[in-house]
């Protein structure tokens, strides 16, 4: 799923979500929630918009379209908020991304993942990502946006 960017007079938020994410709403609702990706989209668009930015959103489900999303990024955003779903837990090549394009990023987590299976407790993205927000639900795109929005100039 993609979105083309919005105009906003604070640039844009690249919107990324990895593999499985295009399936919230049915996924293991006991987890995820009822919440659609479509929901999450509207959602992190107004909030975007509140505060001036554009979006451009992704969901992908292949490591080498977010790697490639991100490295679009570098001259047509201005931060990235990412919910890498289990390449967080394996993808070298999505961290090292980040960490080359060097945008403000936010890793965003649906589910409070210290309190899931032990091999999700570790992200490869957390020591590149400005802020980590972890079992927020879906809200947690919001205050990703809204962090992106305090930090980054006027």
């Amino acid at each position: 799923m993609t979105s083309a960017a919005l105009s906003a007079n604070r640039g844009t938020v690249l919107v990324l979500n990895g593999p499985n994410l295009n399936l919230l709403g049915t996924r293991e609702p006991g987890v995820y929630g009822n919440t659609t990706l479509a929901d999450v989209q509207e959602l992190a668009t107004q909030t975007a918009h509140s505060l001036g930015f554009g979006t451009h959103f992704i969901q992908s489900n292949h490591e080498g379209d977010l790697v490639d999303a991100i490295h679009g990024a570098q001259n047509s955003a201005v931060g990235i908020v990412i919910n890498a779903g289990a390449y967080t837990h394996t993808s070298v090549a999505i961290r090292d991304a980040l960490a080359a394009v060097g945008l403000p990023t936010v890793e965003v987590h649906i589910s409070n993942v210290h309190q899931r299976e032990e091999f999700r407790h570790y992200s490869y993205l957390s020591a590149v990502a400005d802020a980590v927000i972890v079992g927020a639900g879906v809200h947690g795109y919001e205050l990703a946006i809204r962090y992106l929005g305090r930090t980054l100039p006027q």
